[in-house]
């Protein structure tokens, strides 16, 4: 299998295995509901907080959505550069997905959003963590249907949804059932075909 190589790498392979743990301290004065409530809001650096939450969660989580940073070569705020180096996003990407497999149940799925930006390079680390024969699809996406005046070269409307197993064998997807009407043109659908949700 081909493996993608950037600065850093082999410092980025051993980086979730020496993340620190760290323990989970509630704050009273922030919580909210029941006292023994399962749900939690945890703040700081999300590879401690992925690290920190595996002895509680490991190999139970059936299903993970993450929408990373595009590195749209843009800073979106003062809090939320998206202008980094490819390797840099990389090496950021790579330690937290090996962390959310661990926290993937046998029959667990992951769902992640990108665009053309790192969509490619993605796909090559993620085959690498979660094996290819794990990869189920990438879903694209119509995100708009306008096309814009000022794009330079094409009008991208799309963006993918990359979705993965922990093991593919054993992952079922959630059906649910079609709406009568397939398609935005309103033309009855004839049939019961489901779709994953």
């Amino acid at each position: 299998m081909p493996l993608l190589s950037w600065f850093n790498r082999d410092a980025d392979l051993t980086r979730a295995a020496l993340a620190p743990y760290r323990l989970l301290e509630p704050v009273a004065k922030l919580s909210h509901g029941e006292e023994d409530s399962p749900n939690m809001l945890i703040e700081g650096d999300n590879l401690e907080a992925l690290k920190a939450l595996l002895p509680y969660y490991g190999g139970q989580v059936k299903c993970i959505s993450i929408d990373p940073p595009y590195n749209t070569q843009s800073a979106v705020s003062e809090h939320y550069d998206d202008n980094i180096e490819h390797s840099q996003w990389l090496s950021m990407m790579y330690p937290r997905l090996e962390l959310l497999k661990e926290l993937l149940a046998e029959d667990g799925s992951i769902w992640i959003t990108l665009d053309d930006n790192e969509a490619h390079y993605f796909k090559v680390i993620a085959d690498e963590i979660f094996q290819r024969k794990n990869f189920i699809a990438n879903v694209i996406w119509r995100k708009n249907y306008s096309p814009k005046s000022s794009a330079r070269h094409f009008s991208v409307d799309h963006d993918h949804l990359f979705v993965y197993a922990k093991n593919a064998e054993k992952w079922i997807p959630n059906l649910v059932p079609r709406t009568r009407y397939l398609r935005h043109d309103l033309r009855p659908f004839a049939g019961s075909r489901r779709t994953p949700c």
